[in-house]
């Protein structure tokens, strides 16, 4: 196998969900370069990795992933949680850079 793994474009097109935009996202992407996106609860790294560089035509360095556990939130009586999400961290490679008020053209 020449280590190139192939994945339907229907899945990838799915895989990412939104870009993250919060304050700590923001720092993070000045830091580090990287750009934080909500992603599907079962996406594989090699497949966000796959579904960035075919959506943005940009090169990916490396991916991290957390797993966020839905906050407990209360309503009147009833206890209740928000979901769990799962956010990608990506990191492009030097001088590549993902303009996202360009993309929604």
């Amino acid at each position: 196998m020449s280590g190139v793994i192939k994945f339907s474009e229907e899945r990838l097109m799915k895989v990412l969900q939104a870009p993250v935009i919060s304050e700590k996202a923001t720092m993070v992407a000045e830091k580090n370069e990287q750009i934080v996106f909500r992603v599907l609860p079962d996406a594989t790294k090699p497949e966000i990795k796959a579904a960035v560089e075919l959506l943005f035509k940009v090169e990916v360095l490396s991916v991290q992933t957390a797993n966020r556990e839905g906050k407990q939130k209360r309503s009147g009586r009833f206890n209740g949680r928000r979901n769990h999400t799962k956010r990608a961290f990506v990191c492009l490679k030097p001088g590549q850079e993902i303009n996202f008020s360009e993309e929604a053209k």
